[in-house]
This record gives C-alpha cells, sequence and structure tokens, in this order.
C-alpha cells in the first residue's frame, strides 16, 4: 500500500468566496508535512438536490471562477463534479480531478465527455460507483472508459473509483467492505466517500432534504483504511449545522488533521501485515 494517501475535502458546495478561502487555508495548514496527497473539493452545482427549492451553488461560471482563486491563492490542486457533456472541457481548464457524480456513473456521453476533457486538459477522472451498483459491475465502467481513450490514455492512475456505499432498504446506505478489493481487481485506485456513504437519502425533516449519520463516519473511514481503500473523500465545514448542502454527514474540519493522522496510522499498520491466504481465482 503506497504510504502516501489521496485525500479528497472541502465543502459539499461552493456557499461564499471568504468560506471556500478559509476552508482550503485550514485544510493545508492541518496537513502540511503529512504524506498526503490533497485535493480540494466543492460544487458549483449540486443538481440532484432533494428540494428544487434547496441551495444549488453559484453555477458553472462563477463556481469556476472562485475554485480558480483557491488555486491562485493556495496552490492547491482541484476537484469538482460536472454533470452534462458540454461541462467537461470548461470545467478541465480549471481543475487538476474530473468528478463525474454516483447517479450519473452509467451515462455513457458524460463518461465520454469526460474522458476526452481529461486527457486534453491532462486532468485525472474520478467516477463514483452509483449506490445501485455492485462492486462487480464497476468492471462496465472502466470498460467505457477504456473504449474512449483510443489511442491516448489517462496515464497512470489517470482514472479513479469512488465507493460511496450502496442503497439498503429505504434511506439507508451500507457499505461493503469487501468492494475495496473487487473494484481494483480492474487496474484502478479506490477512493473512499466517508460523508455520501453515510447519508440518509431523503431522511432530513420533512424528506425535503438528506438526512446522515456523522456518528459513524470515523468507524467507517478506519475500516475503509483497513480493507485497502486507496485514499479518502471527505466534505468538511467549520460549522456543519450550518453548511447548505449535506450538513448532517460533514466531518469537523478542525478534526482533520487528527483524524487523517489516525488514518495514515492504520495504513502504515495494513501495510505492514504480510497476507496469510492466497488468492484464489474466484475471489
Amino acid at each position: 500500500m503506497n504510504q502516501v494517501m489521496t485525500l479528497i475535502a472541502g465543502p459539499c458546495v461552493l456557499e461564499d468566496d471568504g468560506l471556500t478561502q478559509e476552508i482550503a487555508q485550514e485544510l493545508q495548514s492541518q496537513l502540511k508535512g503529512l504524506p498526503v496527497e490533497l485535493y480540494f473539493k466543492a460544487s458549483f452545482d449540486k443538481a440532484n438536490r432533494s428540494s428544487s427549492e434547496s441551495y444549488r451553488g453559484p453555477g458553472l461560471k462563477q463556481g469556476l471562477k472562485v475554485l480558480d482563486q483557491v488555486k491562485e491563492k493556495t496552490g492547491l490542486p482541484l476537484l469538482t463534479d460536472f454533470h452534462l457533456p458540454d461541462q467537461a472541457n470548461e470545467v478541465a481548464k480549471v481543475v487538476d480531478f474530473l468528478q463525474i457524480p454516483a447517479f450519473l456513473c452509467r451515462q455513457t456521453d458524460l463518461i465520454e465527455a469526460g474522458v476526452k476533457a481529461s486527457i486534453n486538459h491532462g486532468c485525472r477522472l474520478n467516477i463514483k460507483k452509483g449506490q445501485f451498483l455492485a462492486p462487480w459491475d464497476v468492471k462496465n465502467i472502466v470498460q467505457k472508459v477504456r473504449a474512449f481513450e483510443g489511442s491516448q490514455s489517462l496515464g497512470p492512475n489517470g482514472l479513479w473509483i469512488t465507493e460511496r456505499g450502496t442503497s439498503f432498504g429505504y434511506n439507508a446506505l451500507t457499505v461493503d467492505m469487501t468492494s475495496f478489493q473487487v473494484i481494483q481487481k480492474e487496474k484502478v485506485p479506490v477512493i473512499y466517500d466517508a460523508t455520501h456513504s453515510i447519508q440518509m437519502p431523503g431522511g432530513g425533516p420533512g424528506g425535503t432534504t438528506t438526512g446522515g449519520r456523522r456518528e459513524v463516519l470515523e468507524v467507517l473511514a478506519r475500516a475503509a483504511m483497513a480493507a485497502g481503500a486507496n485514499g479518502l473523500f471527505m466534505e468538511v465545514h467549520p460549522r456543519p449545522n450550518e453548511a447548505k448542502s449535506d450538513g448532517p454527514n460533514a466531518f469537523y474540519l478542525e478534526h482533520v488533521g487528527t483524524f487523517v493522522r489516525q488514518l495514515l496510522e492504520i495504513r502504515k499498520l495494513v501495510s505492514s501485515l504480510p497476507k496469510i491466504l492466497p488468492e484464489t481465482k474466484n475471489a
């Protein structure tokens, strides 16, 4: 296991310029000197909010401007998601990691646009596994990506998959810790989404917002590191109860450095332990 951990962190959605810069700078400060490859994450548009009245973000043009300012002031590489094929190229001009949301992970046109924009602008591509898919279904996503690469490829570790939990009845998700090894058999690194996997979709008051189980975030993230996840996705906020999106499952910004140090220790321990059972053909 590579001791350098990939960490994708930031607020769920861009709220205001001052808060965005505060979060980015605080993350950078807390993680300074750690073997962590940090990508600052925030969405310019949350197109899948439960209610039409919920805050969605500043939109593509203003959102990319804010993200570009974060990079200019901090030097941090960026990740954000896009929702339409014609957004991919514009987003790839600014960010270092394009992301396809979980609900859209099977959209062929979106994957094609993401692959081509990532190649043209030297970006990585992160595709979140839909909560309606089994881990072994990821092979179809990977095959689509490889088909669109053609004579040019995304390069080593250019494609990432994020595990964000699987629907488990109504308003609930569960995480299969064997999924990391299953997906890694497709020769792609796998990120664990520590905050979206503890969501309660539609589980907020009146069913118009998403609920969350922040109290189980730590144990699941630790388990994911022990299970071999290559990195972590985590939405953070200085005041989660005031966040305009996904507050119930956001992690407290002030504790990020301490928590990441714990996860690095787990990764270090697991990487030092020899495997006991041999691989089997149908594993």
